[in-house]
């Protein structure tokens, strides 16, 4: 039980320094922003690098500043259509 509130606290923290970094950061809900684009990041780049509640911290971000670029895009096409 312990695990899966790391994994949230490190998830939403992800997903907030991707927003930041983006500037898009509010694209996407802060549940999208723990469950995928952390596991996205993983998936998509391996699990090398500094890992924290099993989550390795670089590919995470990486993946999570993609998704966001990604949804902010179609988010903002959708908007203007």
């Amino acid at each position: 039980m312990l695990h899966w509130i790391w994994v949230l606290i490190v998830g939403g923290v992800i997903g907030l320094i991707a927003g930041v970094l983006t500037g898009h950061g509010k694209s996407m809900n802060w549940i999208a922003n723990i469950l995928i684009d952390s596991s996205l990041g993983q998936a998509l780049l391996g699990a090398w690098g500094p890992q924290v509640a099993g989550m390795a911290i670089v590919p995470s971000i990486l993946g999570a500043v993609i998704l966001v670029i990604i949804v902010a895009f179609v988010v903002s096409k959708f908007r203007t259509a």
